[in-house]
């Protein structure tokens, strides 16, 4: 049996704060098989976030473990992040946006520019590849942060609520194109959403995370046929699915806002 490429064991993360110490993340452990779409979802304030940033070294975890399992290229990165806001360097193009991790691997110049062409042909965004991204609206500039992340090849593809700025049309769109990005590289994939739909529509499986502090509450396999589209919204199995998955997460949700009140 094959390891997992993502293998966290036993997390918790604690904070510091003037109240004393406040625990984010409490004795979470999750396995994260290579090539798996899994998306996380979780009431408001119950360390989703917190989570992702650990898996990505950007926040240190207080105790148990967390792993990545390297593969066989060293070349390759072992994961990029994509979060919510806009992060594309607003001094430079689309395109110089877009290349920027491989410049930064030491690609030469002209695999860089094809690597990047191809990309920006994939999501409609060939002929703004020299525009600044003053020039051009949110979710172009969210296909922009995506399509970096992609074009550096990462082992493992980590997104924190991507969508979740968007308007309700240019998100579809964008659902719909990361199901067919997704189609044809297969990465594996951490993916942080407040959006049941969203979970179901892009996942292999959906974790649920209690209210804060944030525990694994629960696993549901999503078993709808592949390769999916917006359609599968409106399929009577996904119907089923989401009323099951949401009798257990809307405990949590009004559980969170009780502790809020």
């Amino acid at each position: 049996m094959a390891l997992p490429k993502i293998e966290t064991r036993n997390v918790c993360k604690v904070y510091e704060t003037v109240a004393g110490p406040m625990t984010a993340v409490d004795d979470f452990s999750l396995d994260v098989a290579d090539n798996e779409f899994v998306c996380i979802v979780g009431p408001s304030g119950c360390g989703k976030s917190t989570y992702l940033r650990m898996l990505a070294g950007l926040d240190t975890h207080t105790s148990g473990t967390i792993q990545i399992r390297p593969g066989n290229d060293p070349k390759k990165p072992l994961n990029s992040v994509v979060f919510q806001e806009y992060a594309v360097f607003p001094w430079k193009t689309v395109i110089e946006n877009v290349t920027f991790g491989l410049q930064m691997r030491g690609i030469g110049k002209e695999q860089r520019l094809e690597t990047a062409n191809y990309w920006l042909e994939r999501v409609g965004l060939r002929k703004f590849a020299n525009y600044y991204p003053y020039q051009i609206s949110g979710g172009m500039k969210q296909r922009v942060s995506i399509i970096r992340a992609l074009a550096n090849d990462p082992e493992v593809l980590l997104m924190d609520e991507p969508l979740g700025a968007l308007d309700a049309q240019t998100r579809i769109v964008l659902q719909d194109e990361l199901l067919r990005i997704w189609e044809e590289t297969h990465k594996t994939v951490v993916y942080i959403t407040h959006s049941l739909d969203e979970a179901i529509l892009l996942g292999d499986r959906v974790i649920l995370m209690t209210a804060h502090p944030g525990r694994l509450l629960t696993t549901f396999h999503i078993d709808i046929k592949r390769p999916r589209t917006i359609e599968t919204l409106n399929t009577p199995e996904f119907a089923e699915l989401r009323g099951a998955i949401w009798e257990q997460l809307g405990k949590e949700v009004t559980r969170a806002m009780e502790m809020q009140a």
